[in-house]
Formats: structure tokens, sequence, C-alpha cells
């Protein structure tokens, strides 16, 4: 009996952690025949779990929605990331759930094991929220892009340009990411034949989902994250510029600003950048510390002249 529950705990968490499976899949995966995956299957559905069964050879086992919510299965590294993330929302991290959130760590506090209770204090103690201005997302928007993503359905939705004009989207979600306060969306965009990122705070999904999809390679080195900075350097912008730095490539790297220079030769390199305000920008280029030349636009450089011009008359006296 005791084998049995260990292995009915083993089933319930890999069907929590993939969508869907196949009887074969299964069986290898815990070690016993189909029959006994079968009557295992039975035993959660008796516990109340829906698990849902597709005959034929494309068919499987899947985890659904009921009319209660079934337990779930969580190790000590998710348990930690769920309770610090439900204080974070407790804090207004994502519009509407504070209450809620409040609710739900209460719960889950109450049955955390003393070690992971430290582990959850402590990086609560120990770490700062700087609140910020930014727009905030309705938690329903990030879970129905998060699920099309996971089970690999196109979505569609609805999306507000930089500027403001409306347009309607047909994307494989890839992942969400936050970055700088916001949520993104990192997507291939099926219409537009090329990969994208979005704003969600800028996103109305449509729904019934679309068809499914064969994920693809995200470009590069597969690195979501750095895709996503590199995309915010130009394309989330109202301005962009382009810079000669007299510096090489290596140091410019190097510079804890996780910046992508361009060698031009061993002591120059081209950056591109972007922002909302051009005045921020020329004053930006001056914290670089190397010297540099405006490419383009020229209203970047008519900035950096009137900032130049600025310090130059706050030291004329001396």
């Amino acid at each position: 009996m005791l084998e049995t529950s260990a292995r009915l705990l083993k089933l319930l968490s890999l069907f929590q952690a993939q969508r869907d499976w196949s009887g074969p899949e299964l069986s290898a995966r815990l070690g016993v025949s189909t029959r006994t995956i079968r009557n295992d299957v039975e035993r959660l559905r008796s516990l109340g779990y829906p698990v849902h069964a597709s005959p034929g050879v494309a068919g499987g086992y899947r985890l659904g929605a009921g009319a209660a919510l079934p337990p779930l299965l969580l190790d000590d590294e998710e348990a930690v990331a769920v309770a610090v993330g439900l204080g974070r929302a407790a804090g207004g991290g994502v519009e509407g759930i504070e209450e809620t959130s409040v609710r739900a760590l209460a719960k889950l506090e109450q049955v955390l094991p003393s070690r992971l209770r430290r582990r959850v204090s402590a990086l609560n103690a120990y770490t700062v929220q700087i609140p910020g201005n930014q727009p905030s997302v309705p938690p329903e928007v990030l879970t129905t892009i998060a699920n099309a993503a996971r089970d690999h359905e196109r979505l569609r939705f609805d999306y507000t340009a930089h500027e403001g004009e409306p347009t309607v989207r047909n994307v494989e979600p890839y992942r969400l990411v936050h970055r700088r306060g916001r949520w993104y969306l990192v997507g291939y965009d099926v219409e537009r034949d090329d990969w994208r990122t979005f704003r969600v705070d800028r996103v109305r999904p449509r729904t019934p989902a679309g068809p499914r999809f064969t994920p693809r390679e995200l470009p590069g080195d597969g690195d979501v994250a750095a895709y996503v900075e590199k995309g915010l350097s130009t394309a989330m912008w109202r301005h962009r510029a382009t810079v000669l730095l007299h510096a090489p490539a290596a140091d410019v790297r190097a510079l804890p600003l996780g910046l992508e220079a361009e060698p031009v030769d061993d002591r120059t390199c081209r950056l591109e950048l972007g922002g909302d305000d051009l005045g921020g920008m020329a004053a930006w280029l001056g914290f670089l510390g190397v010297d540099f030349e405006v490419l383009d636009p020229p209203e970047l450089a008519e900035h950096v002249l009137r900032l130049a011009e600025r310090y130059r008359r706050a030291v004329s006296g001396r």
C-alpha cells in the first residue's frame, strides 16, 4: 500500500508538471505496466482529480479542471517561490489580487515546514521592493498567455502599439518575461513571419485559443531574457539612436549594463539604443565614461550639444 501511495504521488506530480502524457510514457517513467497506470488513474479520479483519457494512437491522459480544486504537489523550491510571489503580489504586483494573495499566503504558511518557513522569512526580510508607476496587468491575462504557451496553442489578441494604433495579432506564444517592472510576451508572429516582443499591459486576449503549433527555437542562443533586453534597448522605445563609442567592444560589453556593442575596429564600436526622451538619452551616454559620436538621429546630437553647453556654463565662473 505504501508503494502504491508513493507511486500515486509521483504520477500526480507528473500530471501537474506536464499537461499531456501517453500511457507508455507514464509506464516508462514509473516502471510499471500500462494496466497499472490505468488503475492508478482510477484511484486519482476517486480522490477528486479529474484525469481525462483519450483513446487511440494519439491518445493519452490529461489532468483537467474539476468542480473543486484538488491538492497540489509542490517541491521545496516551488513552495518557496510561491510563498515569496504571493507576498509580493499582496503588496500590489498584479492588479486586483492583493487580498486574495494574502488569504492564499496564510494557507500556504500554515503547512510550510519550518525549514522552508525560515527561507521565506529571510527572503522577505532582506529583499526590498521599490514601488513604481508601471502599468499593472490583470492576472487572467497572464494566466491565459501562460496556458497558451504551455499547451502550444496560438494566441489571438488585440494589441495597442507604441504609437497608439490598435492591431490584431496572431502569435505562437513562447515565454512571459518580467523585466524592468513590466511583463513582456515573446512569441512568433505568424502573419509577420518573425519573432516579436509585446508589452502584456497592451494585450487583450481573444478566446477561444487558436490551433496547436510545434514550438520554434528562439533566435540566438535561446536566452529569452537576453532577447527581451536587446529588444528593450531599441524597439520598445519612441526614439532610436546609433552612436560610435571610442572604446573596444569588449570593454563596453564588460560594463554592468548588458550592452550589445558591435565592433568597428580594435578601438571603436557601434551601439544602438532607445528611449522615450532624447534629453535623457544624451545624459545617459555621458554616464558611460567614454568618448562618443552621435551617428543618428540629428535631434539627439542637438540634445548632446545643449547638455554640453549647460555643463560648460556650470563651470564657466571658475
